[in-house]
């Protein structure tokens, strides 16, 4: 069990420019906004001219590619550290009700090829990697980075990756369904 008092700090520093790209869930606390039976999970993230990130999450279940699209940005832009908000628009085939959440970076590597992310409650956390695939010395070391802020490991479940993962248009679409589908738990 993890010790909660300990703080919840993110990085400092973090370079916005090296950190965008495509990251791979690896491992997450399950929630209600992503379906149970997801694979493939995935995000890319793309540095806007406004110094806003566009946010792509995806995820495929049952061979269908579900994903949801949002803007993410510095929590105080004055700051250092790597506190972002993040808002997305639900349901996503008729956006209209904003959910805004924290994504804090805990780590990333020196060679940001792996990242743990969070936020202060500890409700959420995802381990993430550049490839599908993670080694398992990398992925208990990140959960150690987990632990040392304060987060109960145990509840990582690991995201099922395939090497080979379609594009997003070579896969059929949910159009959105998903997100209905994850509140009633499938």
């Amino acid at each position: 069990m993890a010790e909660q008092t300990k703080d919840v700090t993110p990085v400092r520093g973090l370079d916005l420019n090296r950190y965008m790209g495509r990251w791979y869930e690896i491992a997450c606390f399950p929630s209600q906004f992503q379906p149970k039976n997801g694979a493939n999970t995935r995000a890319t993230y793309t540095l806007n001219p406004d110094g806003t990130v566009k946010v792509l999450n995806e995820t495929w279940t049952d061979g269908k590619r579900g994903y949801i699209e949002g803007t993410a940005c510095k929590a105080d832009p004055s700051s250092d550290e790597a506190k972002l908000k993040v808002r997305f628009y639900v349901p996503p085939f008729l956006p209209i009700f904003p959910i805004t959440g924290d994504y804090w970076v805990l780590y990333v590597g020196d060679d940001y090829q792996h990242a743990v992310v969070g936020q202060p409650s500890r409700k959420y956390l995802w381990i993430l990697s550049r490839t599908p695939i993670m080694d398992d010395e990398i992925y208990n070391f990140l959960q150690e980075k987990a632990k040392e802020h304060g987060y109960d490991v145990s509840k990582l479940k690991r995201t099922l990756q395939s090497e080979s993962i379609p594009e997003a248009d070579e896969a059929p679409n949910d159009k959105g369904f998903w997100w209905i589908k994850s509140l009633f738990g499938k």
